[in-house]
């Protein structure tokens, strides 16, 4: 629906713009596109993201892995051991192996919701630094409007109203300035 009703607004925009061309000659509508999920993740700073993220995942599959080896040891140990144990020392290690299971399902739901929240945390510092940038050039280079690249919303547009490498460009720059 929102993507109907962006489409709808672009679409009066450009046909009041054009309306309008002919009494305002002097004026014209110059319109940009960016690729904000590649901007994200070909930037300096989304590449360092990309490189954290995959880091923690790694850490948090490394502790999963672990813990899934031991269940499969204390199955597999049950197994051999079936024939000689007790049934309550049998009852015993299968409740055991299932408190084990609860708690690695439990891990990996959090491990999820904290990669999940650490990928929010990284990526949203970066976009609100890109949507400033972005907000910035368009008023220094007198854009009139300037949409965003995603799936399905732009069916065309020519490559030189993409402004995204230059985007990325700048924002690399300014992002490798030192703080002052």
């Amino acid at each position: 629906m929102k993507k109907i009703l962006a489409v709808a607004i672009v679409g009066l925009f450009i046909f009041s713009a054009g309306m309008f061309s002919k009494t305002f000659a002097a004026e014209t509508l110059k319109i940009g596109i960016v690729d904000l999920f590649r901007a994200l993740n070909e930037s300096d700073e989304g590449k360092k993201a990309t490189s954290e993220l995959e880091s923690l995942i790694k850490s948090k599959q490394a502790v999963l892995e672990e813990k899934g080896k031991k269940i499969e040891a204390m199955r597999g140990d049950l197994e051999k051991q079936s024939a000689v144990l007790s049934a309550d020392a049998k009852k015993a290690k299968e409740e055991e192996i299932e408190r084990l299971i609860r708690d690695y399902q439990r891990l990996m739901s959090d491990s999820q919701a904290e990669v999940k929240k650490k990928e929010g945390e990284l990526t949203e510092a970066i976009l609100k630094e890109l949507r400033q940038l972005i907000n910035a050039v368009a008023q220094e280079q007198g854009y009139s409007l300037m949409l965003e690249r995603a799936e399905g919303l732009i069916l065309y547009a020519n490559k030189s109203i993409d402004i995204t490498d230059n985007l990325i460009k700048k924002y690399n720059d300014l992002k490798a300035k030192p703080a002052k």
